[in-house]
């Protein structure tokens, strides 16, 4: 199979399954995404193939299996039986063909690929790009080393929280947790997906008066707590938003990426200096399927060209459908920066069922503490008060450091010894 040089093409992975020859079905999906149909067409000269079309670079055959993963109406029209064979797909794109364009880009390594009659499961595995290509796109304004600088943790988790009922509390109600959370030395504090603009605390009133806390609270202590706002909306509306957090001296936005959209995303990255935390809800259904839909490296791949700074990747040992395999492996790509000589790492935000206890099994996976710890639970409901539940979270991230068993440390740190024997229950 040809090859071509990576200096000016994307590479994408693919896993397929299909009762055709998968060699033939990637020169369906190489062609469908670039300069051809479902047969040729006038116009389609050799000299426009050879700048235009997408290259299949490699079939890696893995099994067959007796029953296909997904239905198709094409193939049962056409009687077709299995065996159904999988494989695994290298495609090269040209970066000529897409250009500056991230909706473009998406369209064309995923789009139109999942409704292909050859296929009775896709999933875009994996996307790699050169470095020119990288710099098209928008940079991460604060990352890892600006979020630790606007909250003064130089080393160690940041220890955050989410506010917690999700919904419910009124501007004053929110602005009274925070400051309880602040108190507690909490470094980050998150609003939930699904509490954005609510009637009974608007974010024209909630903002101003969450923020007149955090100042307050770094006046007096000389710590800036991250509040990250949900200021998830119409495009617009999102830059109104974050004018008026900034404009109260707040640090931080958040934004359900996946409902926003990129075009939504790199306005509001263009819009605003503070950081941008990206929300991956409903990324579960893009990708818990094996033979549908996206991997995290490459649907990150996509968000961080548009200049996000946090990523989602939920936590070990947590409360959601993901085995800690792939949490750890997200957070890993998270670290990976998109291109060589490029520095535009983000930080990931562990959450799901997090507290001190969970702390052991994620330093001993990545080996490192740049990330954003959150615990709602694990803080609020520590029976000693937020404070302690706090406390027992960095106490628990200075033992791993230290390589001291949890139990052993708690001997001398009593908050968390009430921790481990509260939620190891």
């Amino acid at each position: 199979m040809p090859t071509v040089m990576a200096t000016d093409h994307i590479l994408a992975s693919y896993t397929i399954e299909t009762p055709l020859d998968p060699a033939q079905v990637a020169e369906v999906m190489a062609g469908e995404q670039s300069s051809g149909t479902f047969t040729r067409v006038q116009g389609e000269t050799d000299e426009l193939r050879a700048r235009s079309r997408a290259v299949v670079q490699r079939i890696d055959e893995l099994e067959s299996v007796a029953a296909p993963s997904l239905p198709n109406a094409l193939l049962e029209r056409q009687g077709r039986t299995g065996p159904w064979r999988r494989a695994r797909v290298h495609i090269a794109y040209p970066t000529v063909n897409i250009g500056g364009n991230l909706p473009t880009l998406a369209a064309t390594v995923a789009g139109n690929l999942y409704d292909l009659g050859e296929v009775t499961g896709l999933r875009l595995e994996t996307l790699q790009l050169p470095a020119a290509y990288r710099a098209r796109f928008d940079m991460p304004q604060v990352g890892i080393a600006g979020t630790r600088r606007i909250t003064g943790v130089a080393q160690g988790a940041l220890v955050g929280t989410i506010i917690k009922p999700n919904v419910g509390f009124s501007s004053a109600q929110t602005a009274a947790l925070v400051r309880t959370l602040c108190e507690a030395g909490v470094d980050f504090i998150k609003d939930d997906e699904v509490c954005a603009d609510p009637a009974h605390a608007p974010l024209a009133e909630r903002i101003p008066a969450v923020m007149a806390v955090v100042r307050d609270h770094q006046q007096r202590t000389g710590k800036h707590v991250m509040v990250a706002f949900n200021i998830t909306d119409e495009t617009d509306a999102m830059k109104r938003h974050a004018d008026l957090v900034q404009k109260e001296g707040g640090s931080c936005v958040m934004a359900s990426i996946n409902w926003c959209g990129h075009s939504g995303m790199q306005t509001l990255r263009r819009h605003t200096p503070l950081a941008v935390h990206a929300h991956r809800n409903g990324f579960g259904a893009l990708s818990r399927h094996p033979l549908l839909g996206i991997s995290f490296q490459a649907y990150q791949t996509l968000w961080r060209l548009a200049g996000v700074d946090h990523m989602h990747v939920h936590g070990r040992q947590g409360k959601f459908a993901q085995a800690d395999s792939e949490v750890i492996s997200s957070a890993r790509d998270c670290y990976t920066p998109l291109a060589d000589a490029v520095d535009d790492r983000v930080m990931p935000a562990f959450s799901s069922g997090q507290w001190a206890g969970t702390v052991p099994a994620t330093w001993d996976a990545i080996g490192s503490d740049d990330l954003l710890f959150m615990s709602g639970g694990g803080i609020l409901a520590h029976p000693d008060g937020p404070a302690a539940g706090v406390t027992s979270i960095r106490q628990a991230w200075t033992a791993v450091r230290a390589g001291t068993p949890l139990a052993e440390f708690a001997a001398h740190a009593p908050e968390l010894a009430r921790a481990l024997a509260f939620f190891g229950k």
